[in-house]
């Protein structure tokens, strides 16, 4: 997939009236997942993406805090100025079609490595659950 068609899928996705307006939604997330993403999924996933997003994607200094699923969504929310209605949108929108650039076994992983309430932004079920710790 070409950058361009990325933006036209993430338009679809998002009901955007222009690319410009899914360009920017792209580059917001794509970012805030470089700063959760690390190791092997990180650049495997940079590798589904194309030049552009993936740029984004890896000019990101890995956070240490740890955020969960709406974490997530209310930080990205917090740096852009957007309310969080709208950012959960945009997150929505970009990471479907991130999803399915990625392929099921390679978004497992990336689940796996997050913690919880991400795998609904991706638009997938919430299917495991933590273990307490011991």
């Amino acid at each position: 997939m070409t950058f361009d068609q990325m933006l036209e899928s993430v338009r679809y996705e998002g009901a955007y009236p222009t690319r410009e307006r899914a360009a920017e939604a792209v580059h917001q997330v794509l970012a805030a997942l470089g700063r959760r993403l690390t190791g092997d999924e990180r650049a495997d996933l940079a590798r589904c993406l194309p030049v552009e997003a993936a740029l984004t994607l890896t000019a990101q200094i890995p956070d240490t805090r740890t955020l969960t699923g709406w974490g997530f969504v209310k930080d990205l929310a917090a740096r852009t100025g957007a309310t969080p209605a709208t950012t959960r949108w945009d997150t929505g929108a970009v990471l479907a079609v991130v999803s399915r650039l990625a392929g099921p076994d390679l978004l497992g992983r990336i689940l796996r490595q997050l913690p919880d309430g991400y795998a609904l932004l991706f638009g997938q079920a919430e299917l495991r659950q933590r273990q307490p710790a011991a």
